[in-house]
């Protein structure tokens, strides 16, 4: 019965059947021809007699044999075609890409040629990243002139959208080891499990400092058939950095010094792409492009399941059909 009541999931087999209908108002124009036309048992010259008399029960109530069977037709008519009860259950299989998200947290990364600085928007686009894609396992390292496992490869995204929320400037020796944060990332990543393993490496400098020089760490990146994506952040030219004075902080134009050779030489030996980010939007981009080219396979099996619910309906066409004939041949037999 609750299926019943659940019309959003009713559907029907033979839904022509309901065609048969229409034998509804011609039964109905049929009764009232035929009531017209019937020829009085006895005639009467004058009904002065008769007028006052009430008509019984079984007078007023022998309309109800005709509803009784127009109630047998409809219910004969839809169980003929044949409601059902659809369930659908959905299996979703999926192969996921592990990735690691390499930032560079040096306090050149405070820079402000993007907005409000280059780290807090690096931080944005990451976490916009990652919420796009719901099925991978993603971790987080950060660098500068150290590396660091901010959060490993997880699939709980909220953990990891905190830990990238957290991050921020001078927690680690100032510098820029590239070199290290690709080779901790590798390590964060190379026993994974996914189908594609992933780097995404973001800096705004040279590497200068590290115990891992980029170019060892490339090569281990290569050895587990690591794809690296790399983005040198930082307009062309000069940008305002912040720098302790005696006076306090204040603003400095400086120029901006990107390796550029080097992660493009990251990003091509390990099948992946290099990126130039000079402003808030163009770095959004990036990781739009990033996210077309690494997409998740993603299966959705549908199942759908059928209960058949004729039975009442043709149940109900039956008790009519009895009940009409129980009455018309005890209550309201008429005699002729």
């Amino acid at each position: 019965m609750d299926a019943l009541l659940d019309w959003k999931h009713i559907t029907f087999a033979h839904p022509y059947f309901f065609g048969l209908l229409l034998l509804l108002p011609l039964m109905i124009w049929w009764q009232w021809k035929r009531k017209r036309k019937d020829n009085p048992a006895l005639r009467l010259t004058t009904t002065s007699g008769i007028r006052n008399l009430k008509p019984s029960w079984r007078v007023r109530f022998r309309p109800v044999l005709f509803l009784l069977r127009l109630l047998s037709l409809a219910a004969i008519i839809v169980a003929l075609a044949r409601p059902q009860s659809s369930n659908v259950t959905e299996s979703i299989d999926s192969e996921g890409i592990d990735i690691v998200l390499s930032v560079d947290v040096s306090g050149s990364m405070l820079a402000e040629d993007l907005k409000p600085n280059r780290l807090e928007a690096a931080k944005d686009v990451a976490i916009e990243f990652v919420e796009k894609r719901p099925t991978d396992r993603i971790g987080l390292v950060i660098f500068a002139g150290e590396s660091f496992t901010q959060c490993p490869i997880t699939i709980d995204h909220d953990v990891l959208k905190e830990q990238l929320s957290q991050i921020k400037s001078g927690v680690l020796v100032d510098g820029t080891a590239i070199g290290d944060g690709l080779a901790t990332s590798v390590d964060r990543i190379r026993k994974s499990t996914g189908k594609s393993k992933v780097i995404i490496l973001l800096t705004d400098g040279v590497n200068n400092v590290g115990k891992v020089g980029p170019e060892l760490a490339l090569e281990v990146a290569k050895a587990y058939k690591v794809r690296v994506y790399t983005i040198g952040v930082g307009t062309r030219g000069m940008a305002p950095y912040p720098v302790q004075t005696p006076y306090g902080m204040q603003k400095q134009m400086q120029e901006v010094q990107i390796d550029e050779p080097l992660l493009k030489k990251i990003a091509s030996e390990t099948g992946g792409k290099y990126y130039r980010a000079t402003s808030n939007s163009s770095l959004a981009s990036i990781y739009k492009d990033i996210d077309k080219l690494e997409k998740t396979k993603v299966e959705i099996s549908s199942f759908k399941h059928y209960a058949e619910l004729f039975f009442p309906f043709a149940l109900l066409a039956i008790v009519c059909l009895v009940l009409e004939m129980v009455l018309r041949y005890t209550v309201f037999r008429s005699i002729t």
